[in-house]
């Protein structure tokens, strides 16, 4: 090996170290004057973090705005953008599994939507109005439209009308009808949701399986159920009549929205015993009417509770 070959290996080996030390303080300048700008200019740090449209964060808190007392046991609030783009304004066990009482209803409609002839007749069963009920307002012998029918189940969570959409339409019985519901609950991916009837009521055993799913679920059956317009189309109606008793909403926030929030796409309600007060509620945002808000509140405290609990729930999560 030559003299000039040497000097040049040990020159290399003594310049490494060096090089090395050179890098590491090349990074800790480009860090501290990433970090000396970020403190003169806070947006970078909000472009750096700022989510892609795939993520689901959590917004950075407002101070200023006082914490929210929620007393339902499960509660989501997420702004959607018209891309798809979700972000959380506010959360309370969202991932929690619960009752849901005619919050099933959505799912009732859609499993018709995608499966039935809206203009097929359908003939009203003894079985059907004899179901537990606070309206009753359908008759037995009445023959009505699967369209028609909608509306009942959807206003007034009438299950005299789900019961005739799973049972009464030709050629569907209750057991088929669940299985397409927990099929398309499959498809949407909803993991903590799963259906034993088409109405959402308690059963008569204590002991029997109950229809279930989570806050976090029910945004996604919300979104799915938005693209059907007729559905949003009944939630969105105070009262309707077509054929004999008028139909009226349980959705009372429809009444007063005025004095709280005046754009209210619409919403669905439900309550039994073992659920407690449960709501979906469409709104468009106060900021961007572009954007939509859905808040999903389970077992609240009362049926009262379900129709209070919003108020709060969504100025708050504009101004936060």
């Amino acid at each position: 090996m030559s003299k000039s070959l040497k000097y040049f290996l040990t020159a290399l080996a003594l310049s490494i170290p060096l090089w090395s030390e050179v890098n590491v303080l090349e990074k800790n300048l480009n860090h501290f004057f990433f970090w000396q700008e970020t403190y003169k200019n806070p947006e970078i740090l909000a472009a750096q973090i700022a989510p892609t449209e795939k993520e689901d964060p959590k917004p950075i808190r407002n101070k200023e705005v006082e914490d929210l007392n929620i007393e339902a046991k499960s509660v989501l609030s997420v702004r959607v953008e018209k891309r798809g783009k979700e972000r959380i304004l506010f959360e309370k066990q969202s991932g929690q599994q619960m009752p849901i009482a005619s919050l099933t209803k959505l799912m009732t409609a859609l499993v018709v939507l995608e499966n039935y002839d809206l203009s097929k007749e359908i003939v009203i069963s003894e079985e059907a109005i004899s179901q537990e009920e606070d309206f009753g307002k359908l008759a037995a012998g009445k023959t009505l439209t699967t369209e028609y029918l909608l509306y009942p189940l959807l206003m007034e969570s009438s299950n005299d009308a789900a019961f005739s959409l799973a049972n009464d339409y030709p050629g569907m019985k209750e057991e088929l009808f669940v299985d397409l519901m927990n099929q398309e609950a499959q498809k949407l991916i909803l993991g903590n949701t799963f259906f034993v009837n088409s109405t959402g009521l308690d059963p008569k055993n204590i002991k029997s399986d109950l229809n279930l799913s989570s806050a976090s679920d029910l945004v996604k059956l919300t979104e799915k159920t938005l693209e059907e317009p007729l559905i949003w189309q009944i939630l969105s109606t105070p009262k309707y009549q077509v054929y004999g008793p008028e139909l009226v909403n349980t959705n009372r926030l429809l009444e007063d929205s005025v004095s709280w929030h005046d754009e209210i796409i619409g919403g669905k309600t439900g309550y039994t015993d073992l659920a407690g007060g449960c709501m979906i509620l469409a709104l468009k945002s106060p900021k961007n009417p572009d954007h939509l808000m859905i808040n999903v509140i389970l077992g609240a405290n009362g049926a009262d509770g379900r129709f209070e609990e919003p108020k709060h729930l969504t100025p708050h999560g504009s101004r936060n």
